[in-house]
């Protein structure tokens, strides 16, 4: 049987982030970006320098999709591509450029997200991200 509460939240959640994701791209659209770009480029900015495989696998994105985003995030000055220390690897960096573009980027980014989390308080933003870490999380997370 279907539990109709359970899809009504799926629903809703997926809703949800189609909407952040199109608003995050209105705005990333002055910048040349997309989510999926930005997405790899705030992660390079958190974390520095990253293979490939550490993106795809924070990101919980296929391998072959964050390759064909890498390329043209390479093709449009935003990254460079580093010999890791295997043949193989690949460490993903930011380009000074894009280093200099962050902050317009982060900030306009940051405002759109403001404007949308506004309607909740700063405790209801805290137990949303704790509920949203709990989806999905199997035992021992």
């Amino acid at each position: 049987m279907i539990n109709t509460e359970t899809r009504e939240l799926f629903h809703l959640l997926n809703q949800r982030v189609r909407l952040i994701t199109k608003e995050v791209n209105n705005v990333l659209s002055d910048h040349g970006l997309y989510h999926s770009q930005w997405s790899i480029i705030f992660c390079l900015d958190q974390f520095g320098p990253m293979t490939q495989t550490a993106i795809w696998k924070y990101l919980n994105v296929e391998a072959p999709t964050v390759t064909r985003t890498l390329s043209r995030m390479e093709k449009n000055g935003w990254i460079i591509r580093k010999q890791g220390e295997d043949k193989r690897e690949r460490v993903i960096e930011m380009t000074d450029a894009a280093k200099q573009k962050f902050t317009a980027v982060n900030e306009a980014v940051d405002q759109i997200e403001k404007e949308m989390a506004h309607p909740l308080s700063s405790e209801e933003i805290q137990h949303l991200k704790h509920l949203l870490r709990k989806l999905g999380a199997t035992e021992g997370e």
